[in-house]
């Protein structure tokens, strides 16, 4: 078994960092075996090199290694890719062809960006791991490969299993070895390392001397956070060699180069609200069924009492208050109109005649004696809860709270007497 400096001056993988050492020792262990990896890691740290050792030193490195961008492939064509299709599966398949784990029989499989994938394909995936099975697209003929699969992702994936973008069961087929790959900003001593390396490689490619950093601009590359890691790194250490004259680069020049230096430190964050924000969407929906809720209840009360007294004018003098809550105070005249013709209708008075008696009279409004007034406990608390917050956000002041919660003063006052508050 090779050791693990023998391995990085094989593959090209700089630095002398602990868990990458620990990462690379998990693929040498693993790659023996035909057991299932997922590397995970952030994006541009490197995950693509454990895939390569691995193939490399299994008895399958005879054999083809095959790299796919899951994302790269689009939802419609990954099938086909992966799995091949029949003649005729679909507009555009003029011949049959061969996917990738038909291509790669015997060899390794390498899935970047895994988490991408569709469930459709995810379910195919599944068999080809459980089993070593897949059908090509358009066709019905069983067909065997043997396949190593090596996935990597920069997913979170136990969030994508959690709001169902990815199957629990394939993660746990996946990952039966986990090799995590740290990120650039945990192997600070290795920043310069490969820093040099690249400097190194872009003087030789585009023939200018090397690139040499100041102590100063040293420790600021250190503190950098490096949001695209290694892939980031590169690519300012290319754009130096490039297009700097000079080559001792000091930090004033490096900072040019460097993305919203200083975004390390402390941000100051607003936690103060709009008079009309509400903590989340669930309550501004409840906002909206209890405006609703109080709506209904108010025009229950004027429709009973239209049919106790018969009398529009009488109901619209004793009720104003209430016809202007639900109408707004423009909406008097419409209400005026369409008052007058209402059928107001005649209720009989209860009678001690059995039920059955009663449906089979002809008096098809018999349901309206039935209205009650129903109070849903989850709604009244809260309606409450959302009364004490908004009046807790604005220190008790009635109006603002009342403005929050689109009700009018006089009701919120209502609803605090009649909850004690």
């Amino acid at each position: 078994m090779e050791s693990i400096q023998a391995i990085k001056q094989r593959f090209g993988i700089i630095g002398n960092d602990a868990k990458l050492n620990r990462s690379i020792e998990k693929a040498i262990q693993v790659s023996p075996t035909d057991i299932s990896v997922l590397v995970t890691g952030e994006s541009g740290v490197g995950k693509e090199s454990i895939p390569k050792i691995i193939h490399q030193l299994s008895h399958r490195k005879h054999g083809k290694y095959i790299a796919v961008n899951c994302g790269a492939i689009p939802e419609g064509t990954i099938d086909s890719e992966l799995f091949g299709h029949e003649k005729g599966a679909f507009t555009g398949a003029t011949s049959t062809r061969s996917g990738y784990f038909e291509v790669a029989d015997g060899g390794t499989i390498f899935l970047d960006e895994v988490g991408e994938l569709p469930l459709t394909t995810q379910v195919r995936l599944l068999r080809v791991l459980e089993n070593g099975e897949f059908i090509k697209v358009g066709s019905s003929k069983v067909q065997k490969t043997d396949v190593r699969i090596v996935a990597a992702t920069n997913v979170n994936m136990f969030e994508a299993i959690k709001k169902e973008k990815f199957r629990e069961d394939l993660y746990y087929r996946l990952s039966t070895i986990e090799i995590n790959l740290p990120p650039l900003r945990e192997r600070k001593e290795d920043i310069h390392l490969l820093f040099r390396k690249f400097a190194s490689d872009f003087a030789l490619k585009y023939k200018m001397p090397t690139v040499k950093l100041t102590d100063d601009a040293i420790h600021l590359l250190v503190k950098f956070r490096w949001n695209g890691n290694i892939r980031q790194l590169r690519n300012v250490a290319e754009q130096v060699s490039v297009l700097e004259q000079h080559r001792t680069i000091n930090s004033a020049t490096i900072k040019n180069y460097l993305p919203e230096t200083g975004s390390n430190l402390p941000a100051v964050v607003n936690n103060s609200k709009s008079e009309s924000d509400f903590s989340s969407e669930r309550e501004i929906l409840y906002k909206v069924l209890f405006d609703m809720k109080s709506d209904l209840n108010d025009l229950k009360k004027l429709t009973m009492k239209l049919m106790e007294t018969g009398s529009s004018s009488e109901v619209q003098k004793d009720n104003e208050h209430l016809i202007q809550k639900i109408y707004g105070e423009d909406k008097d005249d419409d209400f005026d109109s369409s008052i007058e013709n209402l059928e107001v209708l005649a209720i009989p008075e209860h009678s001690e005649v059995d039920d059955t008696t009663e449906q089979d009279t002809d008096d098809k409004y018999h349901f309206a004696e039935e209205i009650e007034e129903e109070e849903t406990l989850s709604l009244h608390d809260k309606e409450l809860e959302l009364i004490k917050k908004s009046l807790e956000r604005h220190s008790g002041k009635r109006k603002l709270a009342a403005a929050e919660l689109g009700i009018s003063e006089r009701t919120l006052y209502r609803k605090i007497k009649q909850f004690d508050l």
